[in-house]
């Protein structure tokens, strides 16, 4: 049996394929462009779901049939179908600022309260409220809102039903129900029933239709609901009880954790941690994010040490707190702030400072950025006692033992460089019942490598930077 996962993202889309033993089988990978203009970040949803036609095909063409197939997308943004199936506007994305002013007019509290979140404009609501409001011949004319994993499904399947954790990005779901609130459909003024239909993650949506099997090179292959890409990454991390998280260091920087409770604290919205469905019943996982994590290192290495390796970088730090702090908004502030014009700023370098000072300041500062979320968290009652490891950060043992000994907490790498697919892998494996259930998954898809403790005495004297760490972006806004 083939299991296929398919991997939305903003900027290209992915299908990874592993057999019922979690081997890896083949892969396909097919880049699109995104629009960007000021306060105008769009993509077009035609050219996505040609993305995904084109990696079915290229993948079935290498190894033949796959037996069935999840869909997990990035969030937030959403496609308008009028009767026809045809795309009214262009897609959103979430770092679009339209929709801000119609954000401010939802009660905070009240959000929170239903939605999990604190209302902004990254979400779908108050932008399909902008869209109502300044283009009011395209929502007439839509029959469907679908965000991309609906809509890849609908266009596969017929069927239009979105997974929990995707439609909580929308502004818009009930969290405790798990189904969407007509209280904010209707204060927003939006017809409920243009939405796909809520299902827990990991349902079957169909068969592909019939005449889409031979241009896929398709047999009667099931499609099931995935979920949010970051909810697919903590499954496929092997995330599956409260107390761990997956620490994900791609491009961004994100920490995922599992919880048993949805936090009364409302500080958690204030802080903008949103409260996501989970894969199981009655869990939930929040997103502690910094945009910039391995796109940092990048910058750094690109800038001032292209004719090195990570490797040689990494043989140039050392274990003890630096000297130089660095906070790392190099692309904005993520949680707790959620400040797009923060500016990343470096303190104590001297005459004296070299290369591998500099290089260690910058993960300590994403480091740092990370354990100053994971302070506020703890104060809800969240509070993850092991991290693991995935994405680009995670072949850097030096900078693996650095979090363990900064965070407090073991770290353990994993074997797992497609741990999106992997998540998704799982939950439709489940489904169609190649797997058993989701436990048993798990210990098939993910290999655990290597677990990084905490040094005690280092992790004391880390917390003594981390005291002066936080006063950094108080004292820097004001001046940039």
């Amino acid at each position: 049996m083939k299991i296929g996962g398919i991997d939305v993202g903003t900027t290209g889309c992915k299908l990874t394929v592993y057999n019922k033993k979690g081997e890896f089988l083949g892969q396909s990978y097919k880049e699109y462009k995104v629009s960007r203009k000021t306060g105008e970040h769009e993509i077009d949803a035609t050219v996505v779901l040609e993305g995904v036609k084109n990696v079915i095909k290229e993948t079935t063409e290498a190894i033949g049939n796959i037996d069935v197939i999840g869909v997990t997308t990035f969030g937030e943004t959403f496609v308008m179908l009028d009767e026809n199936d045809n795309v009214l506007f262009p897609s959103m994305l979430y770092t679009d600022t339209r929709g801000y002013e119609e954000s401010k007019l939802f009660d905070a509290n009240r959000v929170a309260e239903i939605a999990g979140v604190k209302p902004h404009s990254m979400y779908s609501l108050p932008k399909i409220m902008w869209i109502k409001n300044n283009h009011p011949e395209v929502y007439e004319k839509a029959k469907r809102i679908l965000l991309f994993e609906d809509y890849i499904i609908y266009m596969l399947t017929g069927n239009a039903q979105i997974d929990r954790s995707l439609a909580a990005r929308t502004m818009a779901l009930d969290i405790r129900k798990c189904e969407w609130s007509d209280e904010l459909f209707d204060f927003a003024c939006v017809d409920v029933a243009k939405m796909s239909k809520v299902v827990p993650s990991g349902s079957i949506a169909g068969k592909v239709k019939a005449n889409l099997l031979s241009e896929l090179g398709l047999s009667d292959t099931v499609v099931v609901n995935g979920c949010h890409d970051q909810v697919a990454a903590a499954l496929g991390s092997g995330i599956i009880k409260s107390g761990l998280a997956v620490d994900g260091t791609g491009t961004v920087e994100c920490v995922t954790p599992m919880f048993d409770n949805i936090p009364d604290n409302p500080d958690i919205y204030e802080k903008n941690y949103p409260i996501v469905p989970y894969v199981f019943e009655g869990k939930y996982v929040t997103y502690a994010l910094s945009y910039t994590g391995g796109a940092a290192i990048k910058w750094f290495k690109d800038s001032f040490a292209a004719n090195l390796s990570y490797k040689e970088l990494d043989s140039m730090i050392d274990n003890t707190p630096g000297s130089i702090m660095v906070m790392p908004h190099f692309a904005g502030g993520g949680n707790p702030y959620m400040d797009p014009f923060s500016k990343a700023a470096f303190l104590g370098i001297t005459l004296e400072t070299t290369l591998g000072d500099l290089y260690k300041a910058v993960m300590e500062g994403i480091t740092y950025e990370m354990l100053l979320n994971l302070s506020h968290l703890r104060d809800s009652g969240i509070s993850p006692d092991h991290l693991y490891a995935t994405g680009g950060g995670a072949s850097s043992p030096e900078w693996l033992q650095m979090k363990a000994n900064i965070l407090g907490v073991p770290v353990t790498s994993l074997d797992a460089p497609e741990v999106g697919a992997a998540g998704t892998v799982i939950l439709a494996g489940v489904a169609t019942g190649i797997f058993e259930n989701i436990e048993k998954a798990v210990s098939i898809m993910v290999k655990e490598k290597k677990t990084y403790y905490p040094d005690e005495e280092l992790h004391e004297k880390h917390k003594e930077v981390f005291s002066k760490y936080k006063e950094i972006y108080k004292a820097v806004k004001p001046l940039v």
